[in-house]
């Protein structure tokens, strides 16, 4: 499975809202990921407007949250919404022949909506894992699920990824 990938994106200090309900299922995909010998990837934003006071580099707000199981030093920097702006994201992609994207993190309207959809534009096969994704208003989640499917992604459960059996 070595040309397979989950991405974990933007999961800083600076998102405080709501990263704390999905944070034990980011870090359950992340095991199972390394167990089916995926790679993983860590995807963080960097804000450089001047207007802004979240995700500067090199402060405590940029850094990935603590609770977040840190498995490889595959942690690339973006600065727009789409991963797929890091150059050394896409250089990983390219080394590694990264064919399919298991896609989990924030905020499901913003970063994880471009990535994904990007990803998709291109040819990838990508998975949102819906209950490894969070967003700054979760009443928009059901419509981002739905946004997701509609753009060539598949989204599955985290258990759905892992093969187990719906009771």
């Amino acid at each position: 499975m070595k040309n397979k990938a989950l991405v974990v994106i933007d999961l800083q200090n600076d998102i405080t809202k709501n990263y704390q309900k999905i944070i034990g299922q980011v870090n359950k995909a992340i095991d199972w990921a390394m167990s089916n010998d995926m790679h993983v990837v860590y995807i963080r934003h960097y804000n450089l407007s001047e207007k802004t006071r979240t995700f500067k580099p090199d402060t405590k707000g940029s850094e990935l949250v603590p609770e977040l199981k840190v498995v490889s030093e595959n942690v690339y920097e973006k600065f727009k919404a789409s991963a797929l702006t890091s150059k050394g994201f896409v250089g990983f992609i390219e080394k590694n022949d990264i064919e399919e994207f298991f896609i989990t993190g924030a905020d499901a309207t913003a970063c994880v909506k471009s990535t994904s959809y990007n990803l998709v534009k291109v040819g990838y096969k990508v998975h949102v894992i819906s209950d490894c994704v969070t967003s700054y208003d979760l009443e928009k989640m059901d419509d981002m699920l739905k946004y997701y499917a509609d753009k060539g992604c598949k989204v599955l459960t985290l258990g759905e990824c892992m093969g187990e059996k719906e009771a």
